[in-house]
């Protein structure tokens, strides 16, 4: 028993002395950190709208929207809210189907439409915006309220930044996928997205 406690000693001293080498540590990385913090916030918050409504994240990104601006077509849902447009056409249906969600034919362009909130769907984002502020506001209370002007500016200008280097990456990737195939890229990317919507 002494020789295991040895033992495990020295393999939690040689795993120790690899992490202080390593050049990239996953805990300490920030675009993994951001995720985090996305995906522990994410859950919290659609348990409130998940158990009271049966509504999940997609849905609740189009209801909030919808609530904000009154009428917007899908695309710009999407567009407002950093969703892919299967995603977004998904939640529109079953918005639909629940009858908290109206469509109005775009007679200028017959390819979309208007979408609004009914009176079901606009007395549920009503009901929930209060418990939704609440809750971002006990999120929020950890930074100290001198320093919240500074942490709204850097998510800012984060959330700026990521959008640049986003579109840098697509842009490259439409290359590279343009000299690979020696074709248009819209067709890669065309081919990219039904891929997307198939899965």
């Amino acid at each position: 028993m002494i020789h295991d406690g040895a033992g495990n000693e020295e393999k939690r001293e040689r795993v120790s002395a690899r992490d202080d080498a390593a050049p990239l540590k996953l805990e300490d990385f920030l675009p993994y950190r951001l995720n985090v913090v996305a995906n522990l916030t994410s859950q919290a918050l659609s348990r409130i709208y998940a158990d009271r409504y049966g509504i999940g994240v997609p849905e609740w990104r189009v209801l909030v929207t919808l609530g904000q601006y009154g009428v917007m077509t899908g695309k710009q849902i999407g567009a407002h809210s950093h969703m892919h447009k299967t995603k977004v056409s998904r939640a529109v249906a079953l918005l639909e189907e629940r009858r908290l969600l109206a469509r109005r034919v775009n007679r200028a362009d017959l390819r979309e439409a208007f979408l609004s909130l009914t009176a079901a769907g606009r007395a549920i984002y009503e009901d929930l915006a209060p418990t939704a502020l609440a809750f971002a506001k006990r999120l929020s209370e950890v930074v100290e309220p001198a320093d919240r002007a500074a942490f709204d500016r850097a998510l800012k200008r984060l959330t700026e930044r990521s959008a640049k280097l986003a579109a840098e990456s697509i842009g490259a990737g439409s290359r590279k996928s343009e000299a690979a195939t020696g074709g248009p890229a819209s067709r890669v990317i065309a081919a990219r997205g039904n891929r997307e919507e198939d899965a």
